[in-house]
């Protein structure tokens, strides 16, 4: 691959004004959609360079305290220092380190006690110490105005320099309470040495080559500027002709969704309700950039159907809190889209279908079964046939098989999973679980997950169930497909049950080639939902809701 330092240099990213002080952004560190954090960073624009300094504090399990961060780089963004000064861990740690002649010569005092290391670097490399996230807003302008395939050079300090590769590209609007932001997201790669190899990301950019936000999927860690991290803002990820935002009031606050009807149409129209999956799972069910839901809602709408999708309760612009919440209380955000549904003139209301993806498709089945008057068909996309604790032990199976551990780690890890489920069945005890573990666990949402069960659910559902599943999923594998249908035939009022398997595809139903969760950020914004299952859905549909 040709390296791209000459070029980074001379395509210099939008500067600041000159000025000798600035006010810092705030910005909140996210875990597992969790906060734990919060990080103050200042980008300093003066006469011979850049300065860059902030402070911090994140909790478990990174539990980090920066007090003095500061990173000083020359007009070519060209770094000469770096000092951290901070507890990690409980223990006090001083960086410093100076760059000159393709070196960063580091002095680490850990509980007063100096350590001396020296590194090569690029003399235009990017310095990301894992102590102070801020540094990712050097990284961030660096970024503005590269290309696709672009190569910078970032240490990792004290550890090693890494290359930096830009893999794609987006244009994207941020929605807050206060303006919308014209955004650029660069998905990038950072490539590890072996055996760790590449860590996919994804930073966001707006058009000053300010940080906004920055997202690594596979360690479930995020930090966002205050204001995109407000439960006021959104990110529209895709965008389909027609789309409308709307105000959907539920039970203490209200839900933000986008309604989509096909161009032209009058009438009273079949409308589908689409309910997302697990997470802080926006309208567009955005995952590592793909927008699952957009692209389902537009062929849906090119279908002939008025398509609803809604932020969850507390993401995005809708309100409400996710601390507490549980599945229980996700049915009832959903019911109450289809009862403001019901009322609209321009739905016929003995024609609206539910649409459930994965968590959202467990979701669907309560919803149907508390609303047999008001949902005429149901979709399970990716849907769960056991109880969500024999899920979680299934996946993680998987994954145990997948890394290169001793079968006593791996019945060791096995046994705390158990246990964990155990614990919050409340058929087991948290004793010897480490406390970083169980705040993690420990919710309300996680144990409502755990108890749910598709069979007991099953029995209560009336309407008609269309069963769609990718084969190469990996996250709720082929043979829940079968075994949900088996459940859906044995009522008692013997309903229509279609089940439907689209090869090639995964979880979120879009082309892979494993189906892994690992090669989701490598499959980009570009990846399409698989145009099979969505007319296979909107065929369904069509033919049982007009019986």
């Amino acid at each position: 691959m040709v390296l791209f330092a000459t070029s980074a240099l001379a395509q210099a990213p939008p500067p600041l004004p000159a000025t000798e002080a600035a006010a810092a952004t705030p910005y909140l560190v996210f875990f597992r959609s969790q906060p734990i954090g919060r990080e103050e960073v200042a980008v300093v624009r003066q006469a011979e360079g850049w300065i860059v300094r902030g402070s911090s504090r994140q909790g478990p399990p990174i539990d980090i305290t920066t007090r003095v961060a500061e990173v000083i780089y020359d007009t070519e963004w060209r770094p000469k220092s770096m000092l951290i000064d901070g507890v990690v861990r409980g223990q006090d740690v001083t960086m410093k380190t100076t760059f000159a002649d393709g070196k960063a010569s580091n002095v680490i005092a850990v509980q007063g006690t100096p350590q001396s290391k020296v590194d090569a670097v690029s003399a235009d490399t990017i310095v990301l110490p894992n102590a102070f996230l801020g540094s990712y807003a050097v990284l961030a302008r660096r970024l503005a105005g590269q290309a696709v395939g672009a190569e910078l050079h970032a240490y990792i300090a004290p550890q090693v320099e890494v290359p930096i590769r830009v893999t794609a590209i987006t244009p994207q609007r941020i929605d807050t309470a206060k303006a919308s932001i014209n955004a650029t997201q660069y998905a990038i790669a950072i490539v590890n040495p072996a055996p760790a190899g590449e860590l996919p990301m994804f930073v966001w950019v707006d058009k000053n080559g300010d940080l906004l936000r920055m997202s690594i999927p596979s360690q479930t860690l995020e930090m966002a500027r205050e204001d995109i991290a407000s439960a006021a803002a959104r990110t529209a990820t895709f965008i389909v002709p027609g789309d409308e935002a709307v105000i959907i009031p539920a039970s203490g606050f209200n839900i933000a969704a986008t309604i989509t009807k096909p161009a032209g149409a009058t009438g009273r129209l079949p409308a589908l309700v689409l309910i997302g999956g697990s997470g802080p799972t926006d309208r567009d069910e955005t995952v590592a950039g793909i927008p699952v839901f957009g692209q389902i809602a537009r062929d849906l709408v090119a279908a002939g159907f008025f398509v609803v999708r809604y932020d969850k309760r507390g993401v995005g612009q809708s309100g409400g809190r996710m601390e507490s919440v549980t599945l229980n209380d996700y049915a009832e955000d959903a019911r109450a889209v289809v009862r403001w549904l019901r009322d609209r003139k321009d739905v016929n209301k003995k024609q609206i279908g539910i649409i459930g993806h994965s968590e959202g498709a467990s979701v669907a089945l309560v919803v149907a079964a508390r609303e047999r008057d008001n949902v005429a068909a149901l979709a399970s996309l990716a849907g769960l046939a056991g109880t969500g604790a024999a899920l979680v032990l299934e996946q993680q199976q998987h994954l145990l098989g997948l890394m290169k551990i001793t079968d006593a780690d791996k019945a060791e890890k096995t046994a705390l999973q158990v246990q964990i489920n155990n614990a919050l069945l409340g058929v087991g005890k948290w004793d010897g679980v480490p406390d970083t573990v169980r705040r993690v666990a420990d919710t309300p949402w996680f144990q409502s997950f755990l108890s749910f069960d598709a069979s007991k659910a099953m029995k209560d559902v009336r309407q008609p169930i269309l069963i769609v599943q990718g084969e190469l999923d990996m996250q709720v594998m082929a043979h829940h497909a079968d075994e949900l249908a088996a459940l859906a035939r044995a009522r008692k009022n013997k309903a229509a049950v279609e089940v439907i398997k689209v090869p090639g595809v995964n979880h979120l139903f879009v082309p892979a080639k494993t189906g892994e969760v690992a090669e989701y950020p490598t499959l980009t914004s570009n990846a399409k939902v698989s145009a099979a299952m969505t007319t296979a859905v909107a065929e369904w549909m069509k033919k049982t809701m007009t019986k």
